[in-house]
């Protein structure tokens, strides 16, 4: 015989599952997604505003007008200016509310604008340099290259805390997303795109970053460390890895490119210059066309085919000004 304290508890039986929940989403340490998790928390309160009336009103009405129950019965009862008010009007306030806090949190918290404090408490100092961080999602790894250290690691990613980070992404295959919930929230990596997302990390640590958008065969595998140091220890690591002999270039990216799983953590002491480039304008390999080259042909032969048809007209002005163009550098029509 189960004893009753026992069988009243098993009620709250489920509820021990979430005792080993990550809770990192709603407390976080990076104040990007503090401030995400500030949002979430608000909405949630302000929805609940009209969800919990609504559920203890659905049990008192039943309660209350149930059979044999001693209620008042009108059955032409039609209309109430005060709960007309009430059933409208709070949820309408509630909206005009809600509109409001995602109006200027969308802007605020918008991933390519750029961070103008490290936390609630302290704005970013003006002589402050962003760390720019490009990152390729493969099949099914993570490639970090760090352009101003020159130097690169699969499944690792390592920043110094305090200090804004500047996430410049893109993806080698599908669309996949980048997602570290300690920091910020998810933003899509694409083939032949680049995604930003300015974020910063205030508190050291070891966390975890993630793919959250499926990719094939090795999408529960496609995982990273993430470590949140120092600025002494971030330097410390950097000249560390500036020792490894290994070297990312076009070639050794090229293989490792190729879909594998559960990739081990692997570092590059030299990366090749502008490869990242490369690799969002998808000419890695030798003899490729990049896409900015090819997108710049296309508008030369859009203008000169414009000028032709001009010409055809009696326009001849404006084929030698679209001729003058065709042989512009590539910088200056790109602008």
């Amino acid at each position: 015989m189960i004893p009753k304290i026992v069988r009243r508890g098993l009620p709250l039986l489920p509820l021990a599952a979430l005792a080993g929940c990550n809770t990192v989403v709603m407390n976080p340490t990076g104040d990007i997604a503090k401030q995400q998790a500030d949002l979430i928390t608000v909405s949630v309160i302000l929805m609940l505003l009209i969800i919990v009336p609504v559920m203890i009103l659905t049990v008192l009405f039943a309660w209350r007008y149930r059979k044999n129950a001693n209620a008042k019965y009108e059955p032409d009862w039609d209309h109430s200016t005060k709960l007309e008010l009430i059933i409208w009007g709070a949820p309408l306030l509630i909206i005009i509310v809600l509109g409001l806090i995602t109006w200027v949190s969308t802007h605020k918290l918008d991933p390519y604008r750029p961070l103008d404090r490290l936390d609630e408490h302290r704005p970013i100092p003006a002589s402050t340099k962003p760390l720019e961080v490009q990152v390729v999602a493969l099949d099914w790894k993570w490639l970090f290259i760090y352009p101003e250290q020159g130097i690169a690691s699969v499944n690792q990613l390592v920043t110094p805390i305090d200090t804004p980070i500047r996430f410049k992404m893109t993806s080698s295959t599908v669309m996949n997303t980048f997602y570290i919930p300690t920091l910020a929230g998810m933003i899509y990596t694409m083939p032949g795109m680049q995604t930003e997302l300015n974020a910063v990390l205030n508190k050291a640590g070891d966390y975890h970053g993630l793919s959250a958008n499926f990719s094939g065969d090795g999408f529960s595998h496609m995982k990273f460390a993430y470590k949140g140091v120092s600025n002494e220890e971030f330097n410390t690591w950097v000249q560390e890895m500036k020792a490894n002999p290994a070297v990312l270039d076009r070639a050794d990216y090229l293989v490792l490119e190729k879909p594998t799983a559960k990739e081990a953590v692997r570092h590059y002491g030299q990366v090749e210059p502008a490869l990242f480039n490369r690799i969002l304008n998808r000419c890695v390999a030798e003899g490729s066309m990049c896409m900015n080259q090819q997108m710049h042909e296309d508008v030369k032969r859009n203008q000169m085919a414009a000028a032709i048809r001009q010409q055809s007209q009696g326009g001849k002005s404006q084929l030698a000004e679209a001729l003058e163009m065709c042989v512009a550098p590539i910088n200056t029509l790109m602008k």
